[in-house]
């Protein structure tokens, strides 16, 4: 089935997140190093960045690498550290030529010094790009981010910036590491695990959540689709009856 040509345009998500699974999986099914199953999900990254561009998707955000990815075996870390700088590299003309804008959040001074220079040069040659946003969320963990939060707020109380009474959720949107974008619509995890593994809960919480059976590395545009084709036919209430929204 061609699930692209079933898309209505007028009610895609605003925002997409995946969580790209199965890398290790894919590789241990094949009796390859779990390092090839990382170097072959780049290519479903590719996949998934044209796919979302080209229907007109202008938010896109993809866990790259979580806080708790740090303690994995160092080689494999390694690995994943080295395939950041060289996709980087790679894609910056890609990103250019399809006017994509790259972002990132998450701790990212966590990072090695090679793989932030060559993410900060890519952030900034493709700033003024605004076909769609690409964040990776690298070195990111929800409960951190949530954590930051509450402790640049509370800086801002302590310094008479802002007052207890005044803190609700747009004071909270305003301190997330994801402040420029808007709530996540659709949150897709791959490899048929059905957890949200500490990546944006807040901005998921009124998502629809749609769990894909595909391991990462096999995952291409049409797939990304009939998620997108299976999302606008849910029906969204935020809280609301069905009579209402009618």
């Amino acid at each position: 089935m061609n699930f692209k040509e079933k898309i209505n345009p007028n009610n895609l998500p605003q925002h997409i997140a995946i969580i790209m699974d199965g890398n290790g999986r894919w590789a241990k099914k094949k009796g390859l190093m779990r390092a090839m199953g990382h170097e072959k999900g780049t290519k479903a990254v590719r996949e998934v960045v044209e796919g979302a561009s080209e229907i007109g998707v202008k938010n896109l955000t993809l866990y790259a690498f979580s806080t708790e990815n740090w303690n994995r075996p160092k080689l494999e870390v390694d690995t994943l550290m080295k395939l950041l700088v060289s996709s980087l590299k790679k894609e910056i003309k890609t990103l250019e030529e399809n006017n994509i804008k790259l972002n990132a959040i998450g701790c990212l001074d966590n990072l090695p010094t090679k793989a932030r220079a060559e993410l900060k040069e890519v952030i900034e040659k493709t700033g003024n790009n605004n076909r769609m946003t690409l964040t990776l969320a690298l070195s990111y963990g929800s409960r951190e981010e949530i954590t930051h939060v509450i402790k640049e707020i509370s800086e801002k109380v302590k310094n008479g910036e802002i007052s207890v009474k005044a803190i609700d959720e747009s004071v909270i949107n305003k301190h997330l590491y994801t402040r420029n974008l808007p709530n996540v619509d659709l949150l897709i995890r791959t490899s048929g695990e059905q957890r949200i593994s500490n990546f944006l809960l807040w901005q998921i919480a009124y998502a629809e959540l749609y769990f894909s059976e595909i391991l990462w590395p096999d995952y291409r545009k049409d797939d990304l689709y009939e998620a997108i084709f299976n999302y606008q036919n849910r029906e969204r209430r935020f809280g609301k009856t069905s009579e209402q929204l009618s």
